[in-house]
């Protein structure tokens, strides 16, 4: 996985002013905080952000923070955008250490639907989770969780305690928890109905 790298500066004026004057000098407003450290207003230009952004690995991953020479490991804990344009326009990072156990969330991606009997005699995925929460360490951040369908049939549920995670992750919610489930569709319960 290529190492998203953030090249920041340090922003002088705080507060709404200062963030509608970052943005009108075409960067995005930004804060960062965690660790030991102070929190620290930040600004990276607006280009360079939207290019890490539609990576898909921004949000939810690991990221290196470079201010000059300097370098540090952050994750992004929020991303806010204009309502209308879809803009970003704030962010917040959160400085951790690679070993630093960390709770986040996940993407959930299925697998081998055309291994699945019970979707190939019509049935439908019904989804749970589409995200989910994880402790692990930040320097071994799964891309996602995938759940492989093969011979489930109509019925069958996905529980948290049947996925197959890495050694050093764990899942947060429950063991019992539904990720999904194969259920009847919408015809198939009508013609039962009928029957």
């Amino acid at each position: 996985m290529a190492d998203i790298v953030l090249d920041v500066e340090i922003r002088e004026r705080t507060g709404t002013g200062g963030a509608r004057a970052t943005r009108n000098e075409g960067k995005v407003p930004g804060i960062l905080y965690g660790g030991d450290k102070a929190p620290v207003a930040i600004a990276v230009k607006l280009n360079e952000f939207r290019k890490a952004l539609y990576t898909g690995k921004l949000a939810g991953h690991l990221v290196t923070l470079k201010y000059g020479e300097e370098t540090q490991k952050v994750i992004a804990k929020a991303i806010d955008f204009h309502p209308v344009t879809d803009v970003p326009v704030h962010f917040d990072l959160y400085r951790v250490d690679e070993t630093q156990t960390i709770k986040i969330n996940v993407p959930v991606h299925f697998k081998n639907h055309e291994a699945s009997p019970g979707i190939k005699k019509g049935g439908a995925l019904t989804v749970a989770f589409h995200e989910l929460e994880i402790q692990v360490p930040a320097g071994h951040i799964p891309e996602d969780v995938v759940v492989d369908l093969s011979g489930l049939d109509i019925g069958a549920s996905v529980h948290v305690g049947d996925l197959s995670l890495p050694s050093d992750v764990t899942a947060v919610p429950g063991k019992d928890v539904v990720i999904a489930s194969i259920t009847a569709s919408a015809a198939e319960k009508s013609e039962e109905a009928s029957a």
